[in-house]
């Protein structure tokens, strides 16, 4: 609405109350819109991959070929500092146990060591506003720091942020979080 000017629409067949157009805050005016969070997730590390074209292609093929959905993927280089990166990625819980064999199987064959931990949560902050607001990741990191959580993983797209935690900080982070970005005070 250009002008700020309220629309009264009715029909004039009925005596219906008919509809109110009025001008609303922009859904890129606010960065954060909402907090989602996921307990029904497994982390899985692979430590020492060889780092070479098609191994990972390797991994989760064998794990698409077991119909199995992979969320979180983040790839880094390996801590022990050689020509080797680390695989990090998240499955559902339901799915760890029928797949732990193909993951140690793979592991092998990419000659890597597998760590698991199935007691994280996936804390995800959204907003279109995100894309136009400086400073969001900076504050959610800034957030969880004050209340002494560690970050295990980070994935980001365009309006979302997510951070894998120990599931024992759910209720903290998502409180936390939803204060920290105000939406305990929106409508």
């Amino acid at each position: 609405m250009k002008y700020g000017v309220p629309v009264h629409v009715r029909s004039s067949f009925s005596e219906r109350s008919g509809t109110m157009v009025v001008g609303e805050e922009s859904l890129e005016s606010v960065a954060v819109t909402g907090i989602a969070y996921d307990k029904g997730e497994a982390k899985v590390q692979l430590v020492g991959v060889i780092d070479r074209p098609g191994v990972v292609a390797k991994i989760f093929g064998m794990l698409a070929e077991k119909n199995v959905s992979v969320d979180m993927i983040i790839q880094s280089p390996s801590r022990g500092g050689d020509s080797r990166t680390d695989v990090t990625f998240t499955v559902g819980k339901t799915d760890l146990p029928r797949v732990r064999d193909l993951i140690e199987q793979a592991a092998k064959e990419v000659s890597a060591d597998v760590e698991y931990d199935p007691e994280i949560v996936k804390v995800s902050i959204v907003g279109l506003g995100m894309r136009s607001h400086a400073g969001v990741a900076s504050k959610m990191f800034g957030l969880l720091a004050a209340e002494g959580i560690n970050i295990q993983a980070i994935s980001t797209s365009e309006i979302k942020i997510s951070c894998i935690i120990a599931s024992k900080y759910t209720q903290l982070v998502v409180r936390t979080l939803h204060e920290g970005f105000g939406l305990d005070r929106r409508g």
